[in-house]
């Protein structure tokens, strides 16, 4: 800030400081300033620092004057500004916050976390000065997010990390070496951890069950409603043993208003959501919905009442009910919303995997997509329940 309020003059410039050449640009969406710059430095045979200034929305008075809300949109009427798509109903953002505020507001030991990325659980700035000192924005460094929530829980606070998805790798060792291997309590929300998210290529969400679910100590958690998911976040909160991340749904917001919270301290228990014989159906998280609609295919076409199966947990297997399962079931299908290499199907597959019980593993091919259509990914990847119900049915 010194250095652009001074164009570049001060005395404190912490490039010189370490020994660079230094070149400011004070308008930066000036092109001509721009080629100027570079051409005086193009040849350069040593480190430089070009230090630009430009100005967010420059040209669109709308973005002009509210930077945090245009720093990304949908597409937009030019002329009014507005969106062109409208979101009706609940959204986990607004969950997530309000149940948040109401926590800070009654526990001054408990501290929301960004990583310039305030409104990824809906801190808005209105929502920021409720928060006050309990919320802390670091900036862009995941880094130093993870490793000032495991700081924290150390000494008795009640920290919460929201991040999306894709930014997870950034912090992979923090969450490892900080937070993991000390087995501090902080709770780490997941969002836009799904297909149906972004969809930019360096943007992508469907990443994060291979990196987290294979950490020691961390439990993963996937909901499949809004009320398992704030009864997650409730016990994170409370319980001062584990690191915990939870898994926002994909899916939109799906109630479940006879959903009966479990005890999360019994790690590893699946939850059987419906009885049946012969197919059972493990739906994790965001695909548990398409898992019912699987089961529901599986009466339809083939006449047997399959059993569907809530996992909860990214992180364990529940042997006990997969070894029951195999007594009795002769398919087992797994749903997982992010790619197969390293995810939860392989664990289930790895169990079954002396026995006769046959696996299908449903979930995202290991690759690079960009600006793609999700349905088409889901029909590649076999993920409607008729390609489904079509696969196992030589096997049933």
């Amino acid at each position: 800030k010194l250095l652009r309020d001074t164009d570049g003059k001060a005395e404190c410039n912490l490039f010189k400081a370490m020994g660079l050449d230094y070149v400011f640009v004070k308008d930066g969406n000036d092109i001509e300033q721009l080629i100027s710059a570079f051409e005086s430095v193009k040849d350069i045979d040593h480190p430089v620092v070009v230090h630009i200034c430009t100005q967010k929305g420059k040209g669109y008075a709308p973005a002009e004057k509210d930077k945090e809300n245009w720093h990304w949109c949908m597409p937009f009427d030019i002329e009014t500004g507005r969106s062109k798509f409208e979101f009706d109903g609940e959204s986990y953002d607004d969950i997530t916050v309000n149940y948040l505020l109401e926590k800070m507001k009654n526990d001054k030991s408990v501290a929301v976390i960004t990583s310039g990325t305030p409104t990824v659980a809906g801190f808005t700035k209105d929502k920021r000065d409720i928060a006050g000192k309990q919320f802390i924005d670091v900036g862009i460094a995941e880094e130093h997010a993870v490793a000032l929530a495991s700081g924290m829980a150390k000494n008795g606070a009640k920290p919460v990390y929201g991040v999306y998805s894709s930014f997870i790798q950034r912090t992979y060792d923090q969450i490892s070496q900080d937070l993991c291997i000390n087995s501090n309590p902080v709770t780490i929300i997941v969002f836009a951890a799904t297909v149906f998210g972004m969809n930019d290529v360096t943007h992508l969400g469907i990443y994060d069950i291979a990196m987290l679910s294979n950490i020691p100590n961390l439990v993963y958690l996937a909901p499949t409603c809004k009320e398992e998911y704030l009864a997650m976040v409730e016990w994170s909160m409370s319980q001062r043993k584990y690191p915990v991340a939870i898994r926002v749904p994909g899916n939109g917001v799906v109630s479940n208003p006879n959903y009966k919270p479990i005890d999360f301290d019994n790690l590893n228990k699946y939850s059987v959501t419906k009885e049946g014989g012969k197919v059972a159906i493990l739906g994790l998280g965001t695909f548990y919905q398409l898992g019912e609609s699987v089961a529901d295919e599986i009466k339809k076409q083939y006449g047997i009442d399959a059993t569907v199966v809530n996992p909860v947990y990214i992180t364990g297997t529940d042997e006990v009910l997969l070894a029951e399962l195999a007594k009795t079931h002769d398919v087992v299908i797994t749903l997982e919303d992010g790619i197969l290499n390293g995810g939860f199907g392989e664990k289930i597959a790895r169990f079954y995997g002396k026995s006769d019980v046959k696996v299908f593993n449903y979930g995202l091919k290991k690759e690079f997509l960009d600006r793609y259509d999700y349905n088409e990914v889901l029909a590649e990847n076999h993920l409607t329940k008729e390609q489904i119900c079509e696969d196992i049915k030589d096997f049933i």
